[in-house]
């Protein structure tokens, strides 16, 4: 099952998450076929402020887990995050998921 978590950035975060991104993205490689994919919401001036992550588990439980687990909340760098469960309704990649 898809689930994606949404995050939105504390104010002020961008040299944080600038900072923790490294350990950030080591997070999200270690996860391998779990990850679907990942990238950053950007604002009118192309600047980070947020995230979505999507990440193929047995539960929520299971992909709350992963999200806890990344660098940039124990970091601080959103101000708010959820995981929900997503249905993908159209792919036009042609990668199977």
């Amino acid at each position: 099952m898809l689930y994606a978590m949404i995050a939105k950035d504390a104010p002020g975060a961008l040299q944080t998450r600038l900072d923790t991104r490294p350990v950030h993205l080591d997070h999200l490689n270690s996860l391998g076929k779990k990850l679907v994919f990942a990238g950053a919401l950007l604002d009118a001036e192309d600047k980070p402020e947020g995230s979505i992550v999507v990440f193929e588990a047995e539960n929520l439980q299971e992909a709350q887990a992963m999200a806890d687990a990344d660098p940039f909340v124990a970091a601080g760098v959103f101000a708010s995050y959820e995981v929900k469960r997503w249905r993908l309704a159209i792919n036009t990649t042609g990668v199977e998921l």
